[in-house]
């Protein structure tokens, strides 16, 4: 693995998340899709039976940036905390994911645990791999909760009905079919 300077992925850090802000103030998450190498690979986990998998850039910024966060617009992922390896390049972002929406208490919408990025930094202010993991039973009360409040956009509604169809998503796969493994 290459060793990269602690201020130039300190500085890939910064930028990060000051795009990210700039995404969610706009409700489109596509421009990240610049901050990933040509053929970087992004994927998650979404529960015992499929996970999801983008390879390259045009996948990236199509799906896992445009597809998957169709609804999420009202949504924030402010980071709460970085770790930082130069010597292999990793960055490890810890988020929480905050709906503009607030429940009877008064509290965000936001479900309980840790949600967070693995990156691989590949040089350029670009990742190469990044790997996002959360707590799938959380999010899924959380939304449950939302459902049962009569809190979901009309766009999250959408979400819903599109990947509870029959119908394939482009970048979902059975645990262990995807193009490129997951770990």
């Amino acid at each position: 693995m290459a060793r990269f300077e602690r201020s130039e992925l300190e500085e890939m850090v910064r930028r990060w998340v000051a795009e990210n802000k700039r995404c969610e103030e706009k409700g489109d998450w596509k421009p990240l899709a610049e901050m990933y190498t040509e053929d970087a690979t992004y994927g998650w986990n979404y529960g015992p039976k499929q996970e999801f998998m983008s390879v390259g850039r045009d996948e990236i910024r199509d799906y896992a940036l445009g597809q998957e966060m169709l609804g999420l617009e009202g949504w924030t992922y402010p980071y709460q905390e970085f770790v930082i390896d130069e010597r292999s390049g990793t960055v490890i972002g810890f988020w929480k994911q905050v709906n503009e929406g607030t429940r009877a208490d008064g509290r965000h919408y936001s479900p309980e645990g840790i949600g967070g990025s693995w990156f691989r930094y590949g040089g350029d202010f670009q990742w190469s791999w990044q790997r996002d993991f959360f707590d799938f039973g959380n999010v899924s009360a959380m939304f449950l909760d939302m459902i049962t409040d009569n809190a979901l956009s009309p766009g999250m509604h959408q979400r819903i009905e599109r990947s509870v169809s029959r119908d394939p998503l482009p970048g979902w796969y059975r645990i262990g079919e995807s193009p490129v493994p997951l770990w």
